[in-house]
């Protein structure tokens, strides 16, 4: 199996969200005034919560299984940019050699970057059967969280 760790931080709300639609403001038939449905985000400050969670996440999900970098086979992340993949490389010490990328041919597919991530390195035989995989996703709320699992298909 493996471990999953995760997080929300409300407090971070306004560094990446959406402030219209939902139930506080719901969209009527016609288009919200400012562009309400259009996502707002302080980019600095929600690169630095970003790399500083995931590196706490990762670092977590390591220890609960007892583990360390070295016996990671593939980090499988959200492709949220490469700057952050690449400050989180430094910050944990897994080559980006070893992070499945593809964000520089899909951009942010958001919630399925992962598993569009995941796909691919699997149809393109990086991940085989028996290797340790680490799942790491930040997002708007603040949300972020990091699972180790071992792959165990053929």
């Amino acid at each position: 199996m493996g471990s999953l760790i995760l997080h929300a931080d409300g407090r971070h709300w306004d560094l990446i969200h959406v402030p219209g639609g939902g139930s506080r403001n719901p969209v009527a038939q016609e288009r919200p005034a400012g562009n309400d449905c259009k996502i707002r985000m302080k980019g600095s400050e929600t690169f630095k919560l970003a790399v500083r969670s995931l590196d706490e996440s990762v670092r977590e999900v390591l220890k609960a299984e007892g583990c360390s970098v070295g016996d990671v086979d593939w980090v499988v992340p959200h492709q949220a940019n490469i700057r952050i993949l690449e400050a989180l490389s430094e910050r944990v010490g897994i080559s980006l050699e070893r992070f499945v990328i593809n964000i520089d041919r899909y951009g942010n597919t958001s919630a399925a970057s992962i598993p569009m991530a995941l796909d691919e390195a699997v149809r393109d035989g990086r991940i085989r059967k028996g290797n340790r995989l680490l799942l790491t996703a930040f997002g708007s709320g603040a949300t972020w969280g990091s699972g180790l699992l071992t792959w165990e298909i053929d």
